[in-house]
């Protein structure tokens, strides 16, 4: 069942749970990520983004995980993952994305208010919701390692506050501690900023970069407002892992493509059943 953003924030705010978010580039992750959801009777947030437009086109998946979506038991939000082009964010609208996140975190703020608010009146046309970024997690999420490059900068609640007021935005995105790509080392969540914004923002927040977070960060941020984690490159990176065992124990036998789909699609929907289940408060 298609769904927008707002509506499934809703009820993760009613429940004071977060809501999956997770960027599918081709059909194995639509599956996956479906599969797990439906068997857990959650709600999930399908997402797109801009940065992988070289790895899988919006034109050709988009179609697809607005298929998958309309079809699917539960609740499915098909939401289009740090737009950084209005235009971009357009042609996810005119496909029937139900939401969007439009980021202009690395312009100045009066820059990112306008384009924001420009976003948010175009939403309005298709019915749509949108999420906007305060605040810079310094990297765009393509996998790999979080080394450090980049300069993060995190949410200023005075900004945020001012932010929201001033764009009508549905959720907001922001900069605590978490980076996009691998962990090298165990993040350091900075829950003082989170409570500064919960205090002066009453939107559903959304946290980038959730891949890695230790379950007790998750329980705690949730219980600080978080209600949509975005998450991807450890699913993606278990479904590597498994392709890479799968090739190790095949030795010299024949290995077949549709194989590596399977089997990393398996490992995928099982990583992120894990990950639903500590969103949604499940006890294993």
């Amino acid at each position: 069942m298609l769904v927008t953003l707002k509506e499934v924030l809703k009820d993760a705010e009613n429940n004071q749970v977060a809501v999956g978010s997770f960027n599918t580039p081709n059909l194995e992750s639509i599956l996956a990520v479906l599969g797990a959801a439906e068997e857990l009777n959650v709600p999930v947030i399908l997402m797109h983004a801009q940065v992988h437009e070289e790895i899988m086109p919006l034109d050709i998946i988009g179609p697809v995980m607005l298929e998958k979506a309309e079809k699917a038991r539960i609740p499915v939000c098909v939401h289009l993952d740090h737009g950084e082009s209005v235009d971009y964010i357009a042609r996810a609208f005119k496909l029937g994305f139900t939401s969007a996140m439009y980021d202009g975190s690395l312009l100045p703020f009066e820059e990112n208010v306008a384009k924001t608010c420009q976003v948010v009146e175009m939403a309005k046309a298709y019915g749509a919701s949108v999420e906007a970024e305060i605040g810079t997690l310094g990297k765009r999420e393509c996998g790999g390692a979080d080394d450090g490059e980049g300069a993060q900068i995190y949410t200023d609640p005075e900004d945020a506050e001012r932010f929201v007021k001033e764009t009508g935005i549905d959720a907001l995105a922001c900069s605590f501690g978490t980076a996009h790509g691998l962990y090298l080392k165990e993040p350091k969540l900075d829950m003082g900023v989170l409570e500064g914004v919960r205090q002066r923002v009453s939107l559903p927040l959304v946290m980038h970069g959730g891949s890695g977070v230790s379950e007790d960060d998750y329980r705690a941020v949730i219980a600080r407002g978080v209600r949509k984690i975005n998450y991807y490159t450890y699913m993606a990176k278990a479904g590597g892992e498994a392709v890479r065992e799968m090739m190790q124990r095949s030795g010299d036998q024949p290995v077949y493509f549709h194989d590596i789909f399977t089997v990393g699609m398996q490992a995928m929907k099982q990583n992120v059943k894990r990950a639903l289940q500590v969103f949604n408060m499940q006890v294993m």
